[in-house]
C-alpha cells in the first residue's frame, strides 16, 4: 500500500510539474516574440538613423562640391588675366656677299635656337606625353594580361607596348596642342 500512495503521490507531482512547464513555456515563448518584435524595432530605428546619416551626408557633399567649383572658377578667372612673357630672339640672315660657308644661301632666316626668355619661368609638372605614355602603358598590360588566355605574360608586356606607344602619341599631339612642345615642321 505504501508504493501504491508513494506511487500516486509522484504522479500527482509530475502532472503537476509538466502543466506548470507549459505555463512557463508560454509564457516565456510570449516573452521571446516580445523581446524579438522589440530587436527587430532597435534594428528598424538603426536603419533610420543610417539612412538620415547618408542623407545628411550627401547634402554636406554637394554642398561641398559646389563651393570647391565655385573656389575653382575664382581661381581660374584670376589665372585667366593675361601674363607679360618676354622673349628675346637674335635672328640672323645669310647673305651671299658675306657668307661663303655652304650654309643655306636663299635669303631666309636662320633660327640657332637661343632664344632666351625674360623674368622667371614656372615648371609645367608632367607632360602629357609622359602621362600618355604612363595611363597607356598600364592599361595595355592590364588588357593584354586579360585577352591573352594562354600566356598572359606575354599579353601583357605586347599590351604594354602597344598601349604606352598609343599613349605618348596621343600625349604629345597634345602638349603640341598647348605649346609645351613645338609642331614639327
Amino acid at each position: 500500500m505504501k508504493k501504491i500512495v508513494l506511487a500516486g503521490f509522484l504522479s500527482v507531482f509530475l502532472i503537476t510539474a509538466c502543466k506548470k512547464d507549459d505555463r512557463t513555456a508560454e509564457k516565456s515563448l510570449e516573452a521571446q516574440k516580445l523581446e524579438f518584435q522589440a530587436r527587430q524595432l532597435e534594428i528598424e530605428k538603426q536603419k533610420l538613423a543610417i539612412e538620415k546619416e547618408k542623407l545628411v551626408y550627401e547634402a554636406q557633399k554637394k554642398v561641398d562640391s559646389i563651393s570647391e567649383s565655385k573656389k575653382a572658377k575664382a581661381t581660374s578667372a584670376n589665372n585667366s588675366k593675361p601674363q607679360i612673357i618676354r622673349e628675346t630672339r637674335t635672328v640672323y640672315r645669310d647673305r651671299q656677299s658675306n657668307s661663303n660657308s655652304g650654309g643655306n644661301s636663299n635669303g631666309g632666316y636662320a633660327d640657332n635656337g637661343s632664344g632666351t626668355s625674360q623674368g622667371t619661368t614656372k615648371k609645367k609638372g608632367m607632360s602629357k606625353a609622359a602621362k600618355g605614355t604612363i595611363i597607356g602603358t598600364v592599361g595595355g598590360a592590364a588588357v593584354g594580361a586579360i585577352v591573352a588566355k594562354n600566356n598572359r605574360g606575354l599579353g601583357a608586356v605586347i599590351g604594354g607596348v602597344v598601349g604606352g606607344a598609343t599613349g605618348y602619341a596621343i600625349g604629345r599631339s597634345g602638349d603640341r596642342k598647348d605649346g609645351r612642345v613645338q609642331p614639327r615642321r
